[in-house]
């Protein structure tokens, strides 16, 4: 049964998105603007026309993805493609399918690596870290002739916000980034002529937001939703390469604990009070006993002048009439505990990322070790509070442990590593003496 493909509503912009052929698109920036619909009508008639192509549509939850898309696709490729529940995809005649998924956490992105794909569509874009896109990137490939696409729809806000801005909106590109792969359409609800004509009072709806969020959701202001908490942070200079670190350096921990996800940060002070995070945990489904024993087991070997935990950790676990502290201390794991002054927290970090110098003299008092992928890729993801600016969202949620265990530990007091006191003459003929009798002593007891 032939498809009823009905482009008789299709905007100008629209249209744009249909005959774009960079390999980046991103189409929307605001809502209403007809972006679901428009990933939808494009996948459908580029599997009708190209045989054997795999496209993959993504949205962060499953939910989102059944309400959006599975649903609407199912009634509307009845009799055209084939749709099977259990991989969620839809097989067409010509061999071209269409599989739907999602990315709810970080790891939920690594079931797409190593396959490929022709086309990746992210709808909500801004929904999705830096790091799933990334990852996803390296998943458009494939030995035949089809372009390699990925096309993207988003809102400002989120998750997302900068990396899509950055992308997109202010097209400053990095290292093998070219400006000509990609492309921004920008499209509202005023472009949306079955919106206008079918719901006219969602226009009104719009209207009455307040200022910034009708800046952002009615005319697509990416200035005025942006939103960053850590506008300080600097891949370039926060994030620097691992090293070894010294035995006389001060080390902490810093942990946040909740069934969805148990984080810590390992972070050391050198001699001048400068913080390096080297070392960072972050599993969800972990009782306290075993995420206590994965972090003492990454310990190993180290001596920690203490961890910091937030105050809800001196709460009756459900588990049993024990405060949380005391479970884990029992496996090893001994907790101090920490302020849940949120505000004074983040701006302790704040005042850490600050930069100093200008040029290449750039420097700060915190720094990341690139081993810590999340903590630097959460990091400047969090947003501000819309409705207290000096506290940041919390959400989404997948995103703030990592942050949080950083925060409670940033507001205890830290003393900079005190130098290795310089060895006399006389300390070192001693040592020297006491080598050789060590020596002396396994070769007698060798014969």
């Amino acid at each position: 049964m032939p498809i009823d493909l009905d482009l008789s509503m299709m905007s100008g912009k629209q249209e744009r998105f249909f005959r774009s052929r960079k390999r980046f698109v991103c189409y929307g920036g605001a809502r209403g603007g007809g972006k679901s619909w428009s990933l939808r009508m494009k996948i459908t008639m580029m599997a009708l026309k190209h045989g054997g192509i795999r496209i993959l549509l993504l949205r962060r939850t499953y939910p989102e993805l059944e309400q959006n898309h599975i649903r609407v696709l199912r009634s509307m490729l009845k009799g055209t493609a084939k749709y099977t529940e259990s991989k969620k995809t839809f097989e067409f005649a010509n061999g071209s399918v269409i599989i739907l998924g999602y990315c709810k956490s970080e790891s939920d992105v690594l079931q797409y690596q190593g396959n490929e794909y022709d086309v990746i569509c992210i709808d909500e874009a801004t929904q999705f870290t830096y790091y799933q896109f990334q990852t996803l990137t390296a998943c458009v490939r494939g030995a035949n002739s089809f372009p390699k696409r990925m096309y993207l729809t988003c809102n400002p806000g989120g998750v997302g916000h900068e990396w899509v801005k950055r992308l997109f909106i202010t097209r400053k590109y990095e290292r093998a980034e070219k400006a000509d792969d990609y492309e921004f359409i920008g499209a509202t609800a005023f472009d949306n002529k079955a919106l206008l004509k079918h719901d006219p009072e969602y226009i009104d709806m719009l209207n009455n937001l307040d200022d910034d969020l009708r800046a952002a959701w009615r005319d697509g202001n990416w200035d005025m939703l942006a939103g960053q908490y850590f506008k300080e942070f600097r891949r370039s200079v926060h994030v620097i390469e691992p090293f070894a670190i010294p035995d006389h350096w001060r080390r902490y921990r810093g942990i946040d604990y909740g069934l969805d996800c148990l984080a810590c940060v390992w972070v050391a002070v050198d001699e001048g009070g400068n913080y390096y995070v080297y070392r960072e945990y972050a599993e969800s489904d972990k009782i306290i006993s075993e995420g206590a024993q994965d972090i003492c087991a990454l310990s190993e070997g180290e001596r920690i002048e203490y961890t910091v935990a937030p105050p809800d950790m001196w709460s009756r676990s459900q588990e049993s009439a024990k405060d949380k502290s005391d479970i884990f201390a029992e496996n090893g794991l001994v907790l101090i505990k920490g302020s849940n002054d949120r505000e004074a927290g983040w701006l302790a970090v704040k005042e850490m990322l600050r930069i100093y110098g200008e040029g290449d003299r750039q420097y700060a008092r915190l720094k990341i070790f690139s081993s810590c992928e999340r903590l630097s890729e959460y990091l400047p993801a969090l947003q501000r509070s819309v409705k207290k600016p000096t506290d940041c969202m919390t959400e989404p949620h997948e995103i703030t442990h990592l942050p949080d265990a950083l925060r409670y530990f940033m507001l205890l007091y830290t003393t900079p590593s005190k130098p290795p006191e310089e060895k006399t003459e006389l300390q070192k003929y001693r040592e020297k003496v006491f080598r050789e009798l060590k020596r002396g002593q396994k070769k007698h007891r060798r014969f």
